[in-house]
């Protein structure tokens, strides 16, 4: 490709909303367009750049000449901890703190002469501030939805759902009296669905709950956008596509972002060497595995936010010991909400030699493994589409937000999964672990991913696959005057 001057080359603004989850996909779409000539701000919170140079070393956010970070403030006080800051704080601090901020820093780029004037800004769907900014200074922004098409499919259904009165829940009692059961009939690619099956901020009796009247905010406002694009495939959710259209902007799958980026990163070691971790991975991971047999391992992590109690950490443990499957669990320092995880020494005595837990790790990495052969998740989407990139089955536990849907997709429409129950009990954990590695389930299952798989790489593929293709229509509409 031809190297072009600064006042030639676009540059694009990457911001994503500051939690782990929305950072790892946006610094993959940040990479891939810096390979097709962009050059890149990636803007990272105050409180998470801090974090990356703890976990990643004093050096590891200084860029490239055409790749580089920077930082703004979130509003929230500065601390030295490693967890993932409150969301509703956070989400309050997204809404009516950070435009000045961010303002500022288009203004100071478009001033500095070693870098090309901001032409267009890429922002997750979860920092709509950023669409005041992009009209003020007159460039297109394309907004990117780190959540899977079928979740903002849930969430474009909130207004209705207040409308109708189904929400906010009118009895107090609504997790345990049945009316979270109700099924819903009306949405497109999403028949016989029920509301606990929906983005999960509708769980409330409160009719002005932030989140979920912020969530409603959001939907509207990436209406404004130049184009919305997932982190999917049509394949996988060519349905939930075709019921969004008709209410958004242009709306783009551009995923498996990981295998988009792979062909790139082959030949660019500087920007394969960009982190996206806010933790420090544990590298014994890899070596630990490579003494099991192919397919033989459960891995377990439930992701960057999702807190649990003490017993029901509890339970997890005693299902995976039970099931004498060897396992991989991730706990990260702060998954036990307000207290230090304490696993029972019994359990590390009877699990010693076959069980490793580790605070992190590169996920992508021990995912494509050949000794994992199923994954406990929490049905994130990252972690889902990175599952289903490597062919491996899920046992589906879902905390919050979209992952309920996620996880009903995998049970129901894609039948690579299996539900545990928000009430977590060792014996369904070790029923589950054991059918999905060596049952008749768990073959179908695998069978199924390995089908979606392929789907995936087809998607990926130079010249002609949906999503390859996508890339250019992305850059058409970020190149195109505002």
């Amino acid at each position: 490709m031809e190297t072009l001057s600064n006042d030639q080359k676009p540059h694009a603004i990457c911001i994503p909303s500051p939690l782990q989850g929305h950072i790892i996909p946006m610094l993959k779409l940040a990479k891939i367009l810096h390979s097709r000539g962009f050059h890149i701000t990636f803007v990272h919170t105050e409180y998470n750049r801090n974090r990356f140079l703890r976990s990643n070393g004093p050096n590891s956010l200084d860029g490239l000449p055409s790749f580089r970070f920077e930082a703004i403030p979130d509003g929230l006080p500065l601390t030295e901890a490693d967890s993932t800051q409150d969301v509703l704080s956070l989400c309050n601090s997204i809404e009516h703190l950070m435009l000045g901020p961010f303002k500022e820093l288009v203004a100071r780029l478009n001033e500095d002469p070693s870098v090309p004037r901001v032409s267009c800004i890429v922002s997750d769907a979860g920092t709509p501030f950023t669409l005041d900014a992009a009209e003020e200074f007159g460039v297109p922004e394309v907004m990117f939805c780190t959540a899977s098409v079928c979740g903002w499919l849930g969430y474009a259904q909130y207004d209705k759902l207040v409308e109708m009165n189904i929400v906010p829940f009118k009895d107090e009692n609504f997790h345990t009296n049945g009316d979270l059961d109700q099924v819903l009939d009306w949405i497109p690619s999403m028949e016989n669905i029920r509301l606990r099956d929906m983005p999960s901020f509708i769980r409330t009796t409160n009719p002005d709950d932030y989140l979920l009247n912020y969530c409603r905010r959001l939907i509207n406002h990436t209406k404004r956008a130049s184009a919305i694009i997932f982190n999917s495939y049509d394949a996988l959710e060519h349905d939930a596509l075709d019921a969004l259209s008709p209410d958004f902007p242009q709306l783009y799958t551009l995923g498996p972002l990981e295998f988009l980026l792979g062909p790139i990163e082959v030949n660019n070691e500087e920007t394969k060497s960009l982190t996206s971790s806010l933790w420090k991975e544990d590298p014994h991971c890899q070596e630990w595995l490579d003494s099991y047999d192919p397919n033989s391992v459960v891995y377990v992590n439930f992701g960057s936010i999702t807190v649990m109690t003490n017993d029901q950490l509890v339970e997890f443990a005693w299902g995976l010991a039970n099931s004498h499957q060897p396992f991989l669990w991730i706990t990260r320092p702060d998954i036990i909400s307000g207290n230090s995880a304490v696993l029972p020494p019994e359990f590390l005595e009877e699990v010693k030699g076959r069980g490793l837990i580790a605070s992190w790790c590169n996920q992508e990495s021990v995912l494509g493994h050949p000794a994992i052969g199923g994954f406990l998740t929490h049905c994130g989407w990252n972690s889902l589409t990175e599952s289903i990139n490597h062919g491996v089955p899920v046992i589906c536990w879902p905390f919050f937000a979209e992952q309920q849907t996620n996880c009903w997709y995998c049970c129901t429409k894609w039948g690579i999964g299996m539900e545990i129950d928000t009430n977590v009990k060792r014996e369904t954990v070790e029923k589950q672990v054991r059918e999905s590695m060596t049952g008749e389930k768990g073959k179908e299952m695998k069978r199924k991913v390995m089908e979606l798989k392929n789907l995936a790489q087809e998607a990926c593929a130079s010249p002609y696959g949906s999503s390859y293709a996508n890339i250019d229509n992305v850059i058409k509409v970020l190149q195109s005057p505002k």
